[in-house]
């Protein structure tokens, strides 16, 4: 822990509260400065990746909050087919509202079926570029898109041209998975690195309800 300087410390409270008071000034205005230059609105391309926990978590929350602003959402699952979880029972509560389809097969190390998963990831695919072009969904959501890509199932290429060629300017996606490629990253708007510092997995602790799904 720091000390505090000889100034700060010989300061009453009172003087304390008056500085700090004229520092969050300071601070707004130059705030309120860069903020007045921000003036665009468009549709975001918004990638979370990473070896860390939370890259789905995320892309949920934003679900919720676009749910929570009137908005509709769609939600493809790439790879997660197999799985009965807690946020799809959740979604379940907003009829007409979300949209969700899980298109996956598992992950790829359960089917072990190449041709199967290139067969999972195409349908996929073309499930959401429907959702994208479509005037009813506002955000979609492209969960573990980046692991059918790092496996090369769909070209990245296809994906960034058909984001720049057709998605609607208002859309907003998002896309989820460790390892995404470069040229996705340099297309998004927005990139989110997840970094794992410490996993329960590791520690033997399996899978947890209400945490992992």
């Amino acid at each position: 822990m720091s000390e505090k300087s000889p100034l700060v410390a010989a300061m009453s409270e009172e003087e304390l509260d008056a500085r700090h008071a004229e520092k969050m000034r300071k601070k707004k205005a130059a705030r309120d400065k860069i903020l007045a230059t921000k003036t665009e609105v468009k549709g975001l391309v918004i990638v979370h990746t990473g070896k860390g926990k939370g890259k789905s978590t995320a892309a949920f929350g934003l679900v919720f909050r676009a749910l929570g602003n009137g908005m509709k959402v769609g939600i493809v699952q790439f790879v997660k087919g197999k799985w009965e979880t807690g946020e799809r029972r959740a979604l379940d509560r907003f009829p007409g509202e979300v949209t969700i389809t899980a298109m996956g097969d598992g992950f790829t190390w359960e089917t072990q079926d190449r041709q199967r998963d290139i067969e999972a990831a195409r349908a996929a695919w073309e499930r959401a570029k429907a959702m994208i072009i479509d005037e009813d969904h506002q955000l979609v959501v492209l969960d573990e898109l980046n692991i059918v890509l790092r496996y090369d199932y769909l070209p990245v290429a296809e994906i960034v041209d058909f984001l720049r060629d057709h998605k609607p300017e208002m859309k907003h996606v998002v896309i989820t998975g460790r390892n995404a490629k470069e040229e996705l990253i340099d297309f998004a708007d927005l990139v989110t690195e997840m970094e794992m510092i410490k996993h329960p997995f590791r520690s033997g602790i399996k899978a947890q309800l209400g945490i992992e799904f």
